[in-house]
């Protein structure tokens, strides 16, 4: 399927650089990359990918994989002169993998259909070890057509690759997911900041919480390796991040006329714990936040 076709990945982060060498190193076909940080550029090309140089080269390759911090990267690398859109043609297939907003990622798919070319978007879900692993979540916006042309890209990065609809729908699960994962860890955040206080560690509340209804992926991930843990990295999935994918998931509330109530609140914690100085942190960095305003009552 794929003999005669090049790749192209643009956005080499966090999640971009070990999605892309799993691209590389698994489909052994010239892969042309791009980023405006040299150090996972030149990391790749020992991988065996092509430096492109340009957004603009990289739009030469048939199926372009888009990896970005935000909406208004994402935007910015399709719409800029030189940019994707510009060289858009009949054939070529675009994969979004970042989170992006429900509207931009429509009018996207509109404006490359306009020059020919299909459009997916794919965020991904779960964690940088989980993209380092191979073993991401991926749920997929596009015709059925497009996804069983990229399906068998996408698993060589992930382990779970779900079609959820026609563009957009994959924006959708995974901002949905994330403000689920937000409010649940909220929850826990609080749930261990009543019980310090009460005299009850964090840890045996969570070793207890595991054994009943309250057991969750969030607990065993967000809860016990980093609430219980302390554990706040730089370079995992920041507090600006989360609170980025908490704007779009108020937006699609706002339209769809629903007072998400919960999702406010988890959102209004973020800013909270980036103005504290904890932007650029593991977002589960919400419970210094939530401790301080208990600790203030």
């Amino acid at each position: 399927m794929t003999g005669s076709l090049t790749f192209g990945f643009i956005g080499l982060g966090v999640m971009g650089e070990p999605m892309c060498r799993h691209l590389v190193q698994k489909t052994k076909q010239q892969v042309l990359v791009h980023d405006l940080n040299t150090e996972p550029v030149a990391r790749l090309i020992q991988a065996g990918a092509v430096d492109a140089g340009s957004v603009a080269a990289v739009a030469k390759a048939d199926i372009v994989f888009i990896s970005m911090p935000s909406g208004e990267h994402l935007k910015k690398v399709c719409e800029m002169p030189g940019g994707l859109l510009e060289f858009a043609r009949a054939g070529q297939t675009i994969v979004d993998l970042s989170t992006s907003p429900l509207k931009l990622t429509r009018e996207l798919a509109g404006a490359f259909a306009a020059k020919g070319a299909e459009y997916a978007d794919a965020p991904v879900a779960r964690t940088r070890a989980a993209a380092e692993a191979g073993t991401l979540a991926i749920s997929v916006g596009a015709t059925s057509d497009v996804f069983s042309r990229i399906e068998p890209l996408l698993r060589h990065f992930a382990s779970e690759v779900t079609l959820c609809g026609d563009v957009g729908s994959g924006q959708v699960v995974k901002i949905l997911n994330n403000m689920v994962v937000v409010g649940t860890v909220t929850a826990l955040c609080e749930a261990a900041a009543i019980a310090e206080s009460a005299g009850v560690s964090t840890k045996t509340l969570f070793d207890a919480l595991s054994k009943g209804s309250a057991d969750s992926f969030a607990l065993r991930n967000h809860g016990y390796k980093a609430v219980a843990a302390r554990e706040f990295p730089e370079r995992v999935f920041s507090t600006d991040y989360m609170h980025k994918d908490m704007s779009y998931a108020l937006d699609m509330a706002k339209d769809a006329g629903i007072d998400a109530r919960e999702a406010a609140l988890g959102a209004r914690v973020l800013v909270e714990a980036s103005q504290a100085g904890f932007g650029a942190n593991y977002w589960p960095v919400i419970v210094k936040v939530i401790e301080r305003s208990s600790k203030k009552s």
